[in-house]
Formats: C-alpha cells, structure tokens, sequence
C-alpha cells in the first residue's frame, strides 16, 4: 500500500491457494493461470505490507475443506465412503511448522528488503473451530476432525508468534480476537462448507469476519 496526501493505493497481491514458497520462489498455477512468486511485485515505495501466509503450508483450509467434503459425501452413502476409506485428519510436523516459519520470516526479510521504507505487519487466522462447535451441528465433521483442526490453528498461532518475534514486526492476532467467533458460536466469523460451485470459499472468514480483522487493523495502523 502507498499514498500521497490525497490519495491511498491498495496492490492486492494474494493468490488463491499460495504458500509461503509461492510468495517467495515458486510459479503458482491455478487453473490456466500461472502467477510469479507474488513478492516480486511489491512496489518499492510501499509503506505497507500486510502479510497472511503459511496456513497453506500446514494444510490448514485445504483439510478442513477435504474433510467436509469427505463426510458430506459419507453422509450421502450412509455411512460407506468411512467403511471403504477412514477419513484422514491433517497434523503437523516439527519440519512442517519450521519450514512455514522460515517462509513467513523470508517474507518479512524480503519485503523489507524490496520496500525498505515499509511497515510490516503480520496479520494470523481468525479460528475456525472450538469449544462451541459441534460435530455434524455446526460443522459436516467428526469430532476427531475439530480436534484435528484445532491443533492445526494453534500450530499456526505460533509460528506467527515466533516469526513476529523473531524478526521484530508487528502481530494482529485473529486468532486471539475471534475466539467466541469459532462455527457453533452465536455470531461466526467463518463461513460454513459452500456448494460445489464456491467450495473454495468455504472456511475461509465471512463478511464479519474480514470486517473485525480490518477493524483491528486500522486500530494498530493509527495507533501512537
């Protein structure tokens, strides 16, 4: 982001589906379209960088997606797809979680790198599931699967945390300010599994969601 006096400038450089790899070294392709690492394109007089990335280096939304499918489809063969396949539930490596953390950390060095006059922020994942969610209520999964997930965030949860503090950033922490917010609670902030057509949506922050975030956000940006 850059601005004159009059005048802000938002350059939105997310990709669907990007990793830490992605943003830094990697083409990414998706469907027909094949984008270059995404933080060669950070304007040099950018006074803004906000960085979300490596929940897709831990499988976070693409499992809880696979696993909603996944039951939705057992629920419509009663109960066969379970008999034939388990469900797979995602967990985290020790490698897993110190590769997303040096990626996420690279992005910070490069983006200082790349706009030097910049000021980075890291903004983590509002959570998806806890306490108040049930299995098969609130969401199209098992129990074992919320446990699953939960983890997931939480191994996310800290390695924003040690990269903030590792590189000295700043830290907006959704997962902190969006608890009571999880599928299940009186007022989500995460959308439930979509149709078909718009799977890719689904668990990703709602409307209300992206407001609170923004909120947030500008609170840290113009605070002394």
């Amino acid at each position: 982001m850059s601005h004159s006096p009059t005048s802000t400038e938002l350059t939105d450089l997310s990709v669907s589906g990007a990793t830490t790899s992605t943003i830094l070294d990697a083409p990414q392709r998706v469907g027909l379209t094949k984008f270059a690492p995404q933080i060669a394109s950070l304007p040099a007089d950018a006074d803004l960088v906000l960085v979300t990335a490596a929940g897709n280096d831990l499988k976070y939304l693409g499992s809880a997606i696979k696993l909603g499918v996944y039951f939705t489809i057992d629920r419509y063969t009663g109960g066969r797809l379970q008999h034939w396949k388990p469900p797979i539930t995602p967990t985290v490596t020790a490698q897993q979680r110190d590769t997303a953390a040096t990626g996420l950390a690279r992005i910070v060095t490069g983006s200082r790198l790349l706009a030097p006059r910049a000021r980075v922020i890291l903004v983590d994942y509002l959570p998806m599931v806890g306490e108040p969610t049930v299995p098969f209520q609130d969401v199209p999964f098992d129990a074992a699967s919320i446990e699953a997930l939960a983890s997931v965030h939480a191994q996310l949860t800290g390695v924003f945390a040690d990269v903030a503090e590792r590189t000295g950033v700043e830290l907006v922490s959704a997962s902190q300010f969006g608890r009571g917010h999880q599928l299940g609670s009186a007022s989500p902030w995460i959308q439930p599994l979509q149709p078909i057509y718009r799977v890719a949506a689904s668990f990703h922050p709602s409307t209300e969601g992206m407001k609170a975030v923004a909120t947030e956000l500008l609170r840290t940006i113009t605070q002394p």
